[in-house]
């Protein structure tokens, strides 16, 4: 069906993402929380992590969205939220880590035991 690019471009990063995920050999499922969406949980040796994916953290509203969720989540596997902000390696929100996309693909997961 194509798309738009403009309109779209939130569809392009979670697709990175999940190819990402994917090709490092994780299982990769969506997630669904009361009415919200979990946009992956991904699953390696009965670990688990939580991702969401987002353009930009730009306004409170924003964040709320974005991180709402995974706070509700009661574990303590480690969750992510992947976005096109500047790269600021380790920052969190409420023990959320905020990773940059670029950063992601780049390093990846490579410092979570497995």
């Amino acid at each position: 069906m194509g798309y738009y690019r403009k309109a779209d471009i939130h569809k392009l990063l979670e697709n990175a993402v999940f190819l990402h995920l994917k090709q490092l050999g994780f299982k990769v499922l969506i997630g669904k929380l009361d009415n919200k969406e979990i946009d992956f949980i991904v699953e390696k040796n009965s670990n688990k992590i939580y991702i969401q994916v987002c353009l930009q953290l730009n306004d409170e509203t924003t964040i709320k969205r974005e991180f709402s969720n995974l706070l509700q989540i009661k574990d303590n596997f480690t969750k992510y939220v992947v976005t096109c902000n500047e790269p600021i390696i380790g920052d969190t929100y409420n023990d959320i880590i905020q990773l940059n996309l670029h950063d992601f693909l780049m390093i990846g997961f490579s410092y979570i035991v497995f």
